[in-house]
């Protein structure tokens, strides 16, 4: 299924305006649906979506680890960092085994992180929570880039 040049507009329009969480939230919600059809194509045999739809869910987790600052961010991002392992590894897992069960236990997983930075995500701005939890993942606001050592670090926050 494509989407339309409607579709398209609307979608590069929501990103482009959303805060930085909600850009993870985004992610998140494209990680559900490429696991989701990926679920979907295990059980009717579809060789070829399935291996389409992980391979992009791979390409989304690549950008959300890619966001991680490992050196500032504390225990969060040491947990979300072995949380993305832990998901592509049973990500191939499922593709190995054609296990449709296991990904949709992962795609549980994600919804429930996504649900917390859309909980992140929703709290007023200046409140301390929102502070507390925007040093959860730090990113880069560089363009994703392997080995890039003048890559500027932000943290996560609703005006960033």
């Amino acid at each position: 299924m494509t989407l339309t040049e409607t579709g398209m507009s609307y979608r590069r329009s929501a990103i482009e305006g959303a805060s930085t969480i909600g850009l993870m939230i985004a992610l998140f919600d494209t990680l559900a649906g490429d696991l989701r059809r990926a679920a979907a194509a295990i059980r009717s045999k579809n060789i070829e979506v399935r291996c389409n739809e992980l391979n992009h869910a791979t390409l989304v987790l690549g950008q959300l680890e890619s966001w991680l600052d490992l050196k500032n961010g504390g225990e969060q991002a040491q947990t979300l960092a072995r949380f993305y392992a832990y998901l592509r590894a049973k990500m191939m897992e499922a593709a190995v085994t054609e296990s449709f069960k296991l990904l949709e236990s992962q795609i549980d997983m994600v919804l429930h992180i996504r649900s917390a930075w859309q909980q992140l995500d929703s709290l007023p701005t200046g409140d301390p929570r929102s502070e507390a939890g925007t040093q959860a993942a730090p990113v880069d606001s560089s363009p994703a880039q392997p080995n890039n050592p003048g890559a500027v670090r932000i943290p996560f926050s609703q005006s960033a």
